[in-house]
């Protein structure tokens, strides 16, 4: 009903119902999509808004085209009227992805890719060699290879985009039931209209974004799986108005429904919706949860002609074949990233992928790593581990001395076989736990009621005892599901009741109302009644949060259960308090009358809610605490000691609390008991921020400059670009800092951006926590502003995905939250680890293979040019070429393209294990010391150097010189023939130097290459070939006359040494006096066998500091699953004989 713009998704039901549904009004740039839950039937309407054209470009024109006519405030659609519909010019339901059709293709691809500079100045070279005038070289030296390379871009751009019109017309060919004058008919979804009413079967996809009306199931709810839309692999609950949903499957009814709707026009934001809905005359309001989204890129003329001669003549400086070659090389090494076994996560059965080619030499300069933790460090899978009640511990095992004994694989676990009702995955240790639960021990069963009774779990019960959990956090499910272990079993549950097994005895608790969990309020509450007429609170929530509201009596054991959260917290835990209250029925009678005036009034709704909340919260008893463990992905400790051996800086970017994130931080190795000292920024104001960021970089650096140094340049196309950078200053020691999301709030302010970016960046570890998504690109995108530095953002989530497109390269984590971050990715695996061997190996390896193909390159094209230069001294500067013409048009696409190709494509110093043992390899890569301004210059005067030996020596070895037979061999032909030979033979002998790891294709490249040469001259120059065409190939016998004579060769003998041995000469020298790192262990692996894989070590730590709860950071389903006013109470039919035996108390 409500525009959104978001990313590709699936939405379709869950086995059971059907749906019908009103079509509302979506601004989607794609097709999203996700899973409905349980079997709902629900009426519900769409509404296309625009139609969908390239992506993100048909919001921006249809944004124009509004613009133009007037901005809108509202839109009005009306049920089962198109007439009425269409006259809002609404666009249809069909999306369009593509870029081109049959006819546009040509044109437009040609547009886009002369939009490209390089393809632009190519074609600008082809229209000068056109001119007779000007031209000094055939026009087909660049009509060649710039036709080959539109061919194969077009082609490309061709494939790619006929796999977007396949995509289109599978989506737009979909079929779903719309109700047309009161039949239920088969259309497309290219054909579905505003305000029509659809019916939506098990396993259909939603077709538009869409008004529920009613479902199948009872009570009108549906609970939507959107893990591929944010991220979050918990369920969406939404539900019909009690108005819509009596019409129930009625078609007579849904044929006369004539409801209309007025909504807040398209916009981005996608959990909040305004509208109300008109029914005969009566207003409803709409919001978020009756919605389901389509979603759950100056001289004489003589001398202006000459001067255009030489820009023909010196084009090969930059020729089209580098753009042709860096593309091949930067898809050839993103191959071997999705080749890569050792990147494969066999229990998934993924492998590492690219999404984007073009930013694998990146891979090698990394400087920043923002990372997101739940899920990308930790495995996001949650474990009831320990719990403390009534003041004892349970879960740790202990020897005879009252020694922990280190729980591993062989340790016996609990039998739970007494309980049928258990799940069989659930593991735990400590048997005294389960003996305590079934002596009868009145704490122990309160607690574990608790969990049984105070959450938003949905169950899923496919057959008896077969019990399935959908939880709104996996921490969720993990408490619920100890709690089922140990004999209360929650079954099953109603807006009014909810069913568990206590022991084996069910019993059925009257839901009185649900405190539901907010960011705020950090806690849930429950209030039940039980079948004997008592009311209890039940509360669970963080520590700081319940202690503040306990019982006075309370104080000796929150002590005892503090000793064991302190206690959990040094493994890493994440950690909830439990608490009960017991209430009078009379001032519950009061209370609820309160409660549903407060909860049914349209101004401060929220307020007199928590106003009701705070007062009935307060003087719990204490019961506990719980323990869950998220654990961390194999290998991270490890993984992030190696990046940080690295000189790579890590950032964690995390939702949950503090003390949590810290303590994984330790976990991870990120933090270090060794650290000089961890940085703790907390403040609740700005100046408070301010100095505590002031204090922290005074402590790291007493000697730094109050102000920043900020320095000032210019980059870019015509230095158009102006950027600035804060430069590094210099630590003694190693820091880190923690900070919090409200300071965060304060820091990311203008006035106060620079100070936490010199604090944070001379801390080799920070760690923000509490932060949004927001938040986390704005972090990435101050480090990009003013550091100039390569940063990386991983992540698994949909909430990670801004920071992922903020960076300069994304990596998503296939995990358990979707694939909305591998989507928006450039390179995805299912590992953290895996980012080790993306960075020191791939990353590395294609940084060194492109440095050497840029030095390579131009070092050849600059010493094939300077030739010319050095020739125009002798030609009067006609702009004669000194080259055979098609020696010149086969320089760059044939002779040497392959040679350079293998070498960008296979070359490595080390192995991969050398890499990955020795981190400080990746260090150049940094500071970009391959491809500077520094080596650029060197490259430069040494092909200075070698085209003055390459003209001036075989000049020099043929002039005046006579044949045998007395002819003269100094014309032009011969010397050409010469010089080109010369040429080849040294560049050749240079990229064999330049090469460190041979293989077959490199030796076939390089030998291949001359000897394609040498065949192809000798041909050309043959008389044969001059025959058939005299003008194209006027070097006829030149070959025979030239390379047969002994001082020709003793002259290329004595060009490639002149041009090699100082090469040579240079890096002996410069390697024993002051060896690179590199060069140390390419010595060492000369002599030594490459290093086993370092095994993975587990990472523990004991700390003082306790670990919080990590609350989501959306609010819970509290409202929905137990709303009495907004339901529609029908019998059950497949549970009426589950509870026949049982009668909930009265309300």
């Amino acid at each position: 009903m409500n525009n959104r713009k978001e990313p590709y998704q699936r939405r379709k039901q869950r086995e059971g119902g059907h749906l019908h549904l009103f079509t509302s009004n979506s601004f989607l740039s794609e097709e999203p999509e996700g899973n409905i839950f349980p079997s709902p039937s629900l009426l519900c309407c769409c509404h296309t808004g625009v139609k969908v054209k390239d992506g993100i470009w048909s919001f921006l024109l249809s944004q124009l085209e509004k613009k133009e006519k007037k901005q809108e405030e509202e839109r009005l659609l009306r049920a089962n009227d198109r007439g009425f519909n269409l006259s809002f010019q609404y666009a249809n339901n069909a999306i369009r992805t593509s870029k081109y059709n049959i006819f546009t293709f040509l044109p437009l691809n040609l547009f886009e890719q002369f939009r490209r500079l390089a393809n632009a100045y190519f074609l600008f070279l082809l229209i000068l060699q056109m001119i007779p005038q000007v031209s000094s070289l055939s026009w087909f030296t660049t009509a060649v290879p710039l036709v080959l390379v539109l061919s194969i871009t077009a082609a490309k751009d061709a494939s790619d985009d006929i796999n977007r019109h396949k995509c289109d017309k599978q989506v737009n060919n979909r079929e779903v039931e719309v109700l047309i004058d009161g039949e239920l008919k088969k259309e497309k979804w290219k054909d579905v209209q505003v305000g029509d009413i659809i019916k939506l079967e098990n396993n259909e996809f939603v077709t538009a974004d869409l008004l529920l009306l009613s479902s199948s199931e009872p009570l009108n709810l549906v609970y939507v799986e959107t893990a591929e839309l944010d991220g979050e692999t918990n369920l969406k609950v939404k539900q019909a108005l009690t108005v819509t949903g009596e019409m129930g499957d009625s078609t007579e009814a849904l044929a006369t429904f004539n409801g209309e709707v007025r909504c807040e026009p398209p916009n981005n934001c996608l959990d909040k919706f305004k509208g109300t809905l008109t029914v005969n005359g009566q207003a409803y309001s709409l919001d978020n949860d009756k919605v389901l989204l389509r979603g759950c890129v100056n001289a004489s003329l003589s001398s202006f002609l000459t001067f255009w001669s030489y820009v023909i003549v010196l084009n090969t400086v930059v020729p089209i074949s580098l753009y042709v070659s860096v593309e091949i090389i930067r898809l050839g090494n993103s191959f071997f990233i999705d080749w890569d076994r050792k990147m494969y996560y066999p229990k998934n059965d993924t492998c590492s992928s690219k999404n984007h080619h073009t930013l694998n030499e990146e891979l090698g300069q990394i400087k920043y790593i923002f990372s997101d933790k739940t899920g990308t460090l930790t495995q996001n899978i949650m474990t009831f581990n320990k719990c403390s009640i009534n003041g004892k511990a349970y879960g740790e095992l202990c020897d005879f001395s009252g020694q922990r004994i280190e729980i591993t694989e062989k340790t016996p676990r609990v039998d739970f076989s007494w309980n049928q009702l258990a799940d069989p995955k659930f593991i735990f240790h400590d048997h005294s736990l389960v003996e305590t639960v079934r002596e009868g021990n009145p704490e122990v069963q309160s607690f574990f009621r608790l969990l049984a009774l105070c959450h938003t779990v949905m169950p899923e019960e496919k057959k008896d005892g077969e019990l399935f959990y959908q939880a709104q956090s996996p921490d969720e499910g993990a408490l619920v599901t100890a709690a089922r272990n140990f004999g209360f079993v929650f079954r099953s549950r109603t807006p009014e009741t909810i069913t568990i097994m206590e022991m084996g005895r069910k019993v059925v608790y009257e839901l009185v109302a649900v405190l539901d969990f907010n960011n705020v309020r950090k806690r849930m509450s429950v209030i039940v009644r039980s079948p004997e007429g008592k009311t209890t609170l039940y509360c669970k929530g963080a520590d700081t949060i319940i202690y503040e509201r306990l019982h006075p009596s309370c104080r000796d054991l929150m002590k005892v259960t503090t000793d064991h959260l302190n206690m959990y917290a040094g493994d890493g835990l994440r950690t909830l308090v439990l608490a009960s209250k017991d209430l009078d029925e009379s001032y519950m009678q009061e209370w609820r009358k309160r409660h549903n005036e407060a909860s049914t009034a349209l101004d401060g709704r929220e307020e007199r809610l928590e106003e009701l909340y705070e007062e009935i919260e307060k003087d719990m008893t204490l019961l506990g605490a719980t323990a869950v463990e998220d654990k961390l992905q194999d290998g991270v400790p490890q993984t992030i000691e190696q990046l940080a051996k690295a000189d790579i800086k890590i950032w964690v970017l995390t939702g949950d609390k503090q003390e949590t994130a810290e303590n994984i931080g330790y976990s991870c190795n990120m933090l270090r008991e060794e650290m000089n000292d961890v940085f703790i920024v907390a403040a609740n104001t700005a100046e408070g921020v301010r100095e505590e960021l002031r204090s922290a970089r005074r402590k790291m650096c007493p000697d730094a400059a109050e102000q920043p140094s900020v320095s000032t340049s210019r980059s870019g196309l015509f230095w158009l670009k102006k950027t600035q950078t804060v430069q590094d200053e210099k630590v003694d020691g190693e820091y880190a800092m923690l900070i919090n999301g409200h300071s965060l709030a304060f820091a990311l302010e203008e006035d106060l951006e620079l100070e936490l970016l010199r604090t944070a960046c001379m801390c080799q570890t920070v760690i923000c926590c509490r932060v949004t998504p927001l938040q986390k690109a704005q972090v990435v995108q101050l480090v990009k502003k003013y550091k100039q530095a390569v940063t990386l953002a991983i992540g698994d989530g949909a909430n990670d995905v801004s920071m992922i497109k903020a960076a300069h390269i994304g990596v998503g984590i296939s995990g358990q939250e979707g694939m909305q971050a591998v989507l928006s990715s450039d390179f995805s695996f299912a590992q953290f680890r895996y980012l080790q061997r993306l960075l020191l190996v791939h990353g590395r390896w294609s940084y060194l293979r492109m440095c050497k193909f840029l030095r390579y390159f131009f070092y050849k094209n600059f010493t094939f040019t300077f030739v010319h230069f050095w020739y125009a001294f002798f030609c009067g500067f006609s702009a004669q070429t000194v080259y055979d013409e098609w020696f010149i048009t086969l320089y760059n696409t044939v002779y040497t393209s392959l040679p350079v190709l293998a070498l960008s494509l296979f070359d490595q110093d080390v192995n991969d294990r050398w890499s990955s043992q020795y981190p400080q390899l990746y260090a150049p890569g940094q500071q970009n010391l391959y491809f500077s301004k520094k080596a650029f210059m060197n490259l430069t005067a040494f092909s200075c150097y070698s085209s003055l030996v390459l003209y001036f020596v075989p000049w020099a070895a043929i002039h005046d010189t006579v044949r045998d037979d007395g002819k003269d061999i100094a014309d032009y032909q011969s010397f050409a023939l010469f010089a080109q030979t010369c040429l080849l033979i040294v560049v050749s002998i240079q990229m064999c130097l330049d090469t460190y790891h041979w293989t077959a294709v490199n030796n076939l490249f390089i030998w291949g290459s001359l000897a394609t040469y040498f065949a192809v001259t000798f041909t050309m120059y043959s008389n044969g070939i001059f025959v058939i065409i005299p003008s194209a190939f006027p070097f006829v016998g030149t070959e025979r006359n030239t390379l047969n004579l002994p001082n020709v060769w003793l002259t290329i003998i004595l060009t490639s040494l002149l041009c090699i041995l100082p090469v040579v000469a240079y890096r002996f020298i410069v390697m024993q006096i002051r060896p690179t790192i590199n060069d140390k262990v390419r010595h060492r692996a000369r002599k030594e066998p490459p290093p086993a894989p370092a095994p993975r070590r587990p990472a523990r730590r004991v700390s003082t500091r306790r670990s919080g709860y990590a609350f989501a950071h959306s609010k819970g389903y509290g409202d929905l699953v137990t709303s009495q006013r907004f339901l529609m109470k029908r019998p059950v039919k497949s549970r009426v004989m589950l509870f026949s035996h049982i009668t909930p108390a009265e309300t």
